[in-house]
């Protein structure tokens, strides 16, 4: 039988490094419904655990916060690069396993990562699939540096493929009524779509 991870072997690290180009620039910092996109990424997290750390492509992208911020060791690889930080982060801290998010998921489901972590078992990551899409900026991953590097030396940029490479279990994630769980905002009109969306829900940061 595989032991179910605990939550305390799970460092969660948000990925802030987006340029935001879309909606004028610095994604992170731009408000929400009164509140930053990181502000709200970052209650978000602190609800899972207390292992927590932001990964940036800049210093500035996180000025805000007092906790560890991760800078890109390696310039324009993506959001993979994100995934590289979180695992150095996560072998310092003694975890086993990191939980990877984008700051510009407003509404992750509370249950996030309670049921990547009793699915994950022994393989390389747990993926959530929403809409018929794999969510792999909303994914639990195992640490495992070496392979990382390994993907990223042969050209690897893309999460999905390390996931795929990874073995990873995809976990079907139902509607729960009220929109996309793992909609991201990528533009002002979504923004705007999604400060109504927090209105009707009573501003919470997660989704129930």
């Amino acid at each position: 039988m595989v032991e179910v991870l605990h939550p305390s072997r799970v460092a969660i690290v948000i990925a802030a490094g987006g340029s935001g180009k879309r909606m004028g620039g610095d994604k992170p910092a731009r408000i929400l419904a009164g509140r930053s996109m990181l502000e709200r990424a970052i209650d978000a997290a602190k609800t899972w655990g207390d292992t927590v750390a932001i990964a940036v492509r800049e210093p500035g992208q996180a000025v805000h916060s007092d906790l560890p911020v991760l800078l890109d060791s390696t310039e324009n690889l993506g959001p993979i690069s994100a995934l590289a930080s979180a695992f150095r982060f996560a072998g310092e801290q003694d975890c086993s396993h990191v939980l990877l998010l984008a700051c510009d998921m407003p509404f992750l489901p509370r249950n996030l990562l309670p049921r990547l972590a009793a699915a994950i078992g022994g393989k390389g990551a747990a993926i959530p699939v929403a809409s018929g899409h794999l969510q792999a900026m909303a994914g639990l991953w195992r640490v495992a540096p070496d392979e990382l590097a390994a993907f990223i030396a042969q050209g690897g940029r893309s999460l999905r493929r390390f996931a795929e490479a990874q073995e990873a279990t995809e976990i079907q994630w139902p509607a729960d009524g009220s929109g996309n769980a793992f909609e991201d905002i990528d533009d002002l009109a979504q923004l705007r779509d999604a400060e109504a969306k927090l209105g009707l829900r009573g501003q919470t940061a997660c989704s129930p």
